[in-house]
């Protein structure tokens, strides 16, 4: 006799029995029914604004009704073809549609599944065309989970415990972080920052055996920050001077957040290698490394591989993606909104003595949070904001090494409307702290 299936609410109560820790303890395990444009829908009834884009995979809110028609049009021909055995039409007309767009001058690609994925790929290529061994990464990155990944990750110690020991000769410098600098001025701070590089160079490694330097262009999980331009530019000059390649990793920033393309257009600063993911399908999984072909194609066969990465059905997802962001105009919407939202939180930073600061750049908005007063962390201010706002209906989510900060990346396609209906939860779950 075939065993009864269990609802799906006797599944939520076994959810620790049947889930990894580390998957499923996390904030806030909201069981839910289904999901569209800017809004999940719980089980529990109510409607709740996603301003988490799902870890910033959906720039394009859930379900976009083009890209859902795009994917289901392509499974009806072949869900799946590994790359270099088949080849799908969607997996070369997305990297060709990518080489339009691409920073550096990147026209050719190696697919992946996740970002994670992207920044193994492109550590390991940095290492096989340079031939060096060095790695150079920014303390307070966030780029995975995977070992190499983790390894060139430090925006909290939690993620490296007890995973060592970690892929060698991978070196740390300091992030430029203005908010918590004790430098005068963002321009000291930054050069500050290129000190540390300069005193590895010195002391730790000689920069002719660095292969790459590799950091967000804007810091996600480590706390949406924003580093000065001139820090930027003068990673590219340093790579330059030495032979270093220049790998960005764009995987939350990319694809509008920014109201650019990528963020470091924004920024103004060409890289040599990118890591793409997340939003590049609006929530299929995917991923890229991106570089000109004059790099990327010294990288020989079986040097790297793949079995789902291009698949055609994320492909077509992925350029349903890209043609819906031209064809609504979603980066100068995000530029706007993003404008609009910032001028409104800076407002409420006028009213609220535990803001330290707001930052943003188009819709990829932060607000940190600090003990009225001084500019010590308040992570437990934050817990709160977050439960009230999802009381009343908004789903956040906070990063920065010690949780203190409250990311707020709603979709790029989202209107005056919509913004303005979640400042009012999240004003409201502000300003209840001073009661």
């Amino acid at each position: 006799m075939t065993e009864r299936q269990p609802s799906y609410e006797e599944l939520l109560a076994r959810e620790s029995d049947l889930l990894a820790p580390c998957l499923a303890q996390d904030w806030p395990n909201l069981p839910v029914e289904r999901a569209e444009g800017v809004y999940v829908y719980g089980t529990d009834g109510r409607r709740y604004m996603d301003w988490l884009s799902g870890f910033g995979a959906c720039n394009l809110g859930h379900n976009h009704p083009e890209v859902m028609a795009a994917a289901r049009a392509q499974m009806e021909r072949i869900v799946h073809s590994p790359v270099g055995v088949l080849t799908p039409e969607t997996t070369l007309r997305l990297a060709w549609e990518l080489g339009q767009i691409a920073p550096g001058g990147a026209d050719m690609f190696f697919f992946g599944n996740s970002g994670a994925e992207a920044v193994e790929g492109a550590l390991k290529l940095a290492r096989y065309v340079t031939g060096r061994r060095g790695i150079i990464a920014f303390l307070g990155g966030f780029h995975g989970r995977t070992l190499g990944a983790a390894t060139v990750t430090t925006s909290k110690v939690r993620y490296r415990n007890g995973h060592g020991p970690f892929v060698p000769d991978v070196y740390y410098a300091r992030f430029p972080y203005p908010y918590r600098s004790s430098a005068p001025t963002p321009e000291a701070c930054a050069q500050e920052a290129l000190e540390d590089i300069e005193r590895l160079f010195e002391y730790v490694i000689a920069p002719e055996d660095v292969a790459a330097m590799l950091a967000e262009p804007i810091q996600g999980e480590g706390g949406y920050v924003i580093p000065p331009r001139q820090w930027l530019q003068e990673l590219r000059r340093i790579c330059d001077r030495h032979g270093i390649l220049l790998i960005l990793d764009e995987v939350q920033t990319g694809f509008g957040r920014t109201g650019e393309w990528f963020a470091c257009q924004a920024l103004g600063v060409e890289p040599d290698i990118v890591c793409l993911a997340k939003a590049i399908a609006n929530g299929f999984p995917l991923s890229a490394v991106a570089a000109r072909r004059e790099l990327m194609g010294r990288w020989g066969p079986a040097s790297h591989g793949t079995t789902y990465g291009g698949s055609p059905v994320s492909c077509a997802a992925a350029l349903a993606t890209l043609h819906v962001i031209r064809e609504e105009n979603l980066l100068e919407n995000a530029r706007l909104q993003g404008s609009h939202l910032l001028a409104e939180l800076r407002r409420l930073q006028a009213e609220s003595p535990i803001i330290g600061d707001v930052r943003g750049i188009g819709l990829m908005v932060a607000v940190e949070f600090v003990r009225p007063g001084t500019k010590h962390p308040n992570p437990e201010a934050v817990q709160r904001i977050l439960k009230r706002a999802l009381a009343g209906g908004l789903l956040l989510y906070p990063c920065g090494h010690w949780t203190q900060t409250i990311r707020l990346i709603p979709p790029i396609n989202i209107t005056q409307a919509q913004v303005e209906e979640g400042l009012a939860v999240f004003r409201q779950a502000v300003l209840a702290e001073k009661e």
